[in-house]
């Protein structure tokens, strides 16, 4: 082919790639980049609480959120941000997790429904979260953690709060005092029945990663669900379960048959 012809074919192509037109799926141009209606739909739904009004003007404002989001990008494509090696990083890693997430997903949307044995099972395993439910009134002491052996010793005989307080006045540590309120449906299975063991009054101690916190249950009110919400939540959390299972058993097999090469001083220690 003459090479003329190639030319005036690559100049053309290049001018109609110029001049692309709002029109069919693509509802927005900006600076010779498409905005499609896929892109706007996206949009919507990510921002469905923040856009109110008719659905005209929820279109309308998402669209512009879309033009303003894809000048600034523009913008910092000229100015080389993305040749950063930050840039590069954090795309692999929201690459990564939008692959893994959609993976989840399409695990989760695979898996059976439990049966109703199971969802009273499950309920049976948390009493904390259904049949005992409770709101709890915690007195509470917040106080630097402790690594005197004498004073942790006095902190683990102390059968009240004001033995804590007494404890840590006479080792000259200050601390604050406070409450809050908690749901025993936020508890571990196993933490909630370690803590319905308590004597009245027994203080049990959380510690932190620079504090430790002292608590006191001083009241507990019950929290009941009824039937309906209760097979929500319980197929809500079994759902939870069956991801975090499936991430943990699928990362163990295929890390299981990956090679990876470590570098010296880099590999997991030996179990």
């Amino acid at each position: 082919m003459d090479r003329r012809i190639v030319l005036a074919i690559a100049i053309a192509f290049v001018a109609t790639s110029c001049q692309k037109k709002a029109s069919g799926q693509t509802v927005a141009v900006v600076n010779g980049e498409e905005i499609t209606a896929s892109d706007l739909n996206g949009e919507l739904a990510s921002e469905n609480a923040s856009l109110s009004g008719s659905t005209q003007q929820a279109r309308a404002r998402a669209l512009q959120q879309l033009i303003d989001r894809r000048l600034l990008a523009q913008q910092a494509k000229k100015d080389g941000l993305d040749k950063s090696p930050d840039f590069i990083n954090q795309q692999r890693r929201a690459t990564e997790d939008l692959l893994i997430k959609m993976l989840v997903m399409r695990q989760a949307n695979s898996a059976q429904v439990p049966s109703a044995d199971d969802i009273s099972r499950f309920e049976a395993s948390h009493p904390g979260t259904f049949a005992n439910r409770e709101s709890w009134t915690l007195q509470q002491i917040v106080f630097p953690i402790q690594k005197d052996p004498a004073v942790t010793a006095k902190l683990k005989a102390a059968n009240s709060l004001d033995d804590v307080a007494q404890a840590l006045t006479a080792a000259g540590v200050q601390f604050t005092k406070g409450s809050r309120t908690i749901d025993t449906a936020v508890l571990p299975p196993e933490i909630y029945t370690q803590l319905t063991k308590l004597k009245p009054n027994e203080p049990f101690i959380v510690p932190g990663s620079d504090r430790e916190v002292a608590s006191v249950i001083s009241a507990r009110t019950p929290a009941p669900l009824t039937p309906e919400q209760a097979r929500t939540v319980a197929l809500n959390a079994m759902k939870q379960n069956d991801v975090q299972k499936f991430i943990q058993d699928r990362g163990k097999n295929l890390k299981a048959g990956a090679k990876i090469d470590y570098q010296p001083g880099y590999a997991p220690p030996k179990s």
